[in-house]
């Protein structure tokens, strides 16, 4: 019988086949085979001096095979299982056959980490000072699974061709202070798994103080759940009921101490200009928001133009620029609507173009400055300013009031010393 020499190399390695012949020029023809049929898989033919490889076997060598021109070794890269299997290098010299060699290469894959586990269902009397335990692997083939105490072997257990599943057991006792390790291994590499013994093995009477308190803490928590459920459930209630008695309306104005309180009302509201609600502009929660901000006060005489300043060198992507209007003359209430916007990154203005604003407003693309041209009486009030991006808002409110020129001095003194 011939002899075979076995090679072993791991999965995505390569492997060389090597002849053991230091000149192949007298053959007239080197030729690889593989399998059982002896299928031709590359050949340097001496007589033309070239090499060939060949497209077999659904293309399993394509592209893997190189050879050796000088010794006729065979060279193949990235190997899978597909080519674990029997080659064989024949020479032929002067239309004779030199006695073949053959080689069994076997693929390792790469070995997964074996398991330690213990069966909680069948722990031990309290009577009993032994725990059970088992390593185990799945899927594997051509590998050896060992109990180490220390460095000293305990027990192993061995698979050669198929892939199937092992298993391992081991009895320890609970107090045992040495080390313990699972080693699954090949020819090549291993994997090592080292024992917990006080995080596997746990008596009976362990498990039971475990068991009553986590039952104990089941007992506690569950009622702090429906505690904390039922409480979230009443606010959820209360808030539905404010915003139900909440009057109709685009946005509203509460006006305390020169402080400003905006509330979210009504987005169908008509003077909900430019069709947005409030979870589009993104200010709110539960469809009402309350933003505070100090007021500025602007004046401006009737037809001048005013400008608005956002004091923001330039609206950066992705940021929204809206600008509201308020009438001054309600003291307690006075209603919002949006009169401006502007959204860099789509590049959309809005201007509202009727009653008093038409053809009045001009907005800056650079920095959401908003001017009023031709100014009534009808443009005093309160305008607000809102910059919105991702995690970040802009809020500043001006109220825009008459301006009343200053008597001329003289004229003052002049009525003081009449008679």
């Amino acid at each position: 019988m011939d002899e075979i020499n076995s090679v072993s190399v791991m999965e995505g390695d390569s492997v060389t086949l090597y002849t053991d012949v230091t000149e192949i020029y007298t053959a007239d023809l080197i030729l690889w085979m593989f399998g059982p049929e002896s299928t031709r898989i590359a050949q340097i033919n001496r007589l033309v001096n070239k090499i060939s490889y060949y497209d077999v076997l659904n293309g399993r060598f394509t592209d893997r095979l190189k050879l050796d021109k000088q010794t006729g070794s065979l060279t193949i890269t990235n190997v899978t299982t597909e080519h674990a299997g029997l080659y064989g290098f024949l020479q032929i010299i002067g239309g004779q056959e030199v006695s073949p060699k053959k080689y069994s290469i076997i693929v390792s894959a790469h070995l997964p980490l074996p398991v330690i586990s213990s069966n909680f269902s069948q722990c031990s009397s309290s009577s009993s000072s032994y725990c059970s335990l088992v390593c185990s692997v799945v899927n594997v083939s051509h590998v050896t699974l060992s109990w180490y105490k220390g460095s000293s072997l305990l027990s192993s257990i061995s698979v050669s061709d198929l892939s199937i599943s092992l298993s391992l057991p081991l009895e320890v006792e609970y107090q045992d202070k040495n080390t313990y390790s699972c080693v699954l291994n090949n020819t090549i590499s291993n994997q090592t798994q080292h024992l917990d013994i006080n995080k596997l093995c746990h008596t009976c009477s362990g498990l039971l103080a475990g068991l009553i308190a986590l039952v104990c803490f089941y007992v506690l928590a569950v009622p702090a759940v429906l505690c904390v459920t039922f409480y979230c459930y009443h606010q959820s209630r209360s808030k539905q009921s404010g915003h139900q008695s909440q009057p109709a309306g685009d946005e509203h104005i509460r006006l305390t101490n020169g402080v400003v309180t905006e509330n979210a009302g009504d987005a169908n509201h008509p003077n909900n200009a430019g069709g947005e609600t409030p979870n589009q502009e993104g200010h709110s929660q539960n469809n009402s928001f309350v933003e505070k901000d100090e007021m500025k006060s602007v004046s401006a005489m009737v037809g001048q133009t005013v400008t608005l300043h956002t004091d923001v060198t330039e609206i950066q992507e992705n940021e929204l620029v809206r600008w509201k209007f308020a009438d001054s003359k309600v003291h307690k209430l006075a209603e919002f609507f949006v009169i401006a916007k502007w959204h860099k990154t789509n590049q959309e203005e809005y201007l509202h173009n009727e009653d008093k604003f038409k053809d009045r407003l001009l907005l800056d693309h650079n920095t959401g400055s908003l001017a009023i041209t031709n100014i009534t009486a009808k443009h005093y009030g309160h305008y607000k300013l809102h910059i919105t991006s991702e995690g970040q808002e802009i809020s500043k409110t001006f109220n825009l009031v008459a301006h009343v020129p200053k008597k001329r001095e003289s004229t003052i003194l002049r009525r003081e010393t009449c008679p």
